[in-house]
This record gives structure tokens, sequence and C-alpha cells, in this order.
């Protein structure tokens, strides 16, 4: 299958599907990748493409260099005086804010589809949020992470306090909230907020295997447990999420993937999952 690069209209992100596996590069190597206007409105342009392309069946989020991303452009914020407003009143600036953050962090979290973190190096702040709202994360073991608002005078953005409670629990995500101290790839690790650790040169080699394993899997069904596995977190109610696992059990029972898993099974091979 040839290599698709795709055109997101900056250079400040980069995007490429391959074998199923949409890979996205937040790429400011000299700003430690930290987000830019530009940056983010090309990415919520590629998650709402990829979200509904057939094609797509697994995104990896990365970072270009050494870094994930350094969160907002704080050099960027103290030049104009203002990282929140700047000339728009404060009722647009929050609107604005909450558009973009439910179409970045809040889509990624939502996609039903798998979505991967790989950090190469540093994720702060709001690009911390960013790893956290994925599924699964990969860290080279030389990369930390860091809530980092604290340090900056913000509460912080981008779902971070959410995706942070629900991975390490309350007590756990107001200390790192509060304060902002860094955690190293084996913390990390330990604690949950990363699935894999592996060496910088690595990197690539392990996502590449998690992602290849995600794209030749049974779509339909990632689907339905991902929704399943959210409305887990977000709701609480057991009787909700028997009814919903019920539903989604029943209907991927009528797909082909289904039914190819099961013959591949009774014939004792791999099955080859088309997802539909």
């Amino acid at each position: 299958m040839t290599v698709q690069n795709i055109d997101t209209g900056t250079n400040e992100l980069l995007s490429e599907l391959d074998a199923g596996i949409l890979t996205i590069t937040l790429n400011r190597p000299e700003a430690r990748n930290a987000m830019s206007g530009d940056m983010m409105i090309a990415l919520k342009t590629q998650l709402q493409e990829a979200e509904l392309n057939p094609q797509v069946r697994c995104l990896v989020l990365t970072g270009a260099g050494k870094g994930f991303c350094a969160g907002g452009d704080v050099k960027g914020m103290a030049a104009s005086g203002d990282g929140t407003v700047g000339d728009r009143t404060i009722d647009g600036a929050i609107h604005q804010q909450r558009v973009m953050q439910r179409a970045t962090a809040g889509l990624l979290y939502k996609m039903p589809k798998p979505t991967i973190a790989a950090l190469p190096g540093a994720a702060a702040g709001a690009g911390l949020s960013m790893a956290l709202a994925c599924d699964l994360r990969v860290m080279a073991n030389s990369a930390i992470m860091t809530t980092a608002f604290a340090k900056v005078g913000f509460s912080g953005d981008y779902g971070g306090t959410f995706f942070m409670s629900q991975l390490v629990g309350s007590a756990k995500a107001r200390e790192l909230f509060f304060l902002s101290d860094r955690v190293d790839a084996a913390e990390a690790l330990r604690l949950g907020l990363t699935n894999w650790t592996c060496e910088p040169d690595q990197l690539a080699e392990k996502t590449k295997e998690i992602a290849t394993r995600l794209a030749s899997g049974p779509t339909v069904a990632y689907r339905y447990m991902k929704e399943n596995l959210n409305r887990a977190l977000s709701s609480g109610d057991m009787e909700d999420c028997l009814d919903l696992e019920a539903t989604h059990h029943i209907h991927c029972g009528q797909t082909e993937d289904h039914r190819e898993a099961v013959k591949a099974f009774v014939e004792k091979k791999a099955p080859v999952f088309k997802g539909c």
C-alpha cells in the first residue's frame, strides 16, 4: 500500500496515512511542538476527517524532534501579555476555547477508532492533556510528563483534569496538578499514565507494532468497545453499561468480521478483518 502524505495546510502539522494508520505529527520542534493557532486549526480538521474516513483504522499522535508537546506557547503569551483573551471578549475567548478543546482532545477521546500517543520527549500542560486523551500511550524512557499549569498560573485545559483523574484517581491527580512535578517514564508506567516505555530509538518501531495490530483488528468491535469503556467512565451506572454492552455485542455478532473470526478460530488460523 502506498504511503499517503496529506496536505494539512501548514508545515506545523504533518499527516501521513499508511496501511490504515494515520500518523499526525506536531511539527514545531524548535518550540518543543508548543501549540499554535495554525497547528490547532489543522489538527482539528485532520481529526474530523479521520473520524469519518474508513481508510483510517488507527490514529497515532506524536511530536517532531525530541519533544511531544510543550502545551501552550508560553513565550508567545509573554510577548502578547495575555495567554487567553488577546483582542477578543472574554466570552468570545471562552467559546473559542471550548470549541477547540472539544474538536481536538475531546475528539481524540470520543473518536470511534483506537488512538495512540507516542511520546519521544516531554508532554507538558495541554500537551500532556492531549496525550492523556488518547486511548493508549507509548513513551520513550527519556521522556517526562508534567501538568505544568500551576507554574505559569493556569488552572489547566484540554481535559487534563478529567483524563488524569480517570487514570490515576482524584488524590494523585490533585498532587500532580497542584505541585506540577515532573513524572519520568518509569513512574508514568507505574502510575498507569503510559502503557509502554522503550528506548528512544525504538519508539517508532514499538508504536508501529501496536498501531499495526489495532489497524488490522475488528474496527466495528473496537468502535463499540470504546463507547462501552467511555460510558463506564462517564456515567458509572451499571445497568446502563450492561444495556449498552448487550446492544453492541449483538450488533457485532452480525458483522462480517465476527463471522470471519469464528471461522478462523475453528480452522486455527489468524482472522483477516475488513472493518465491516
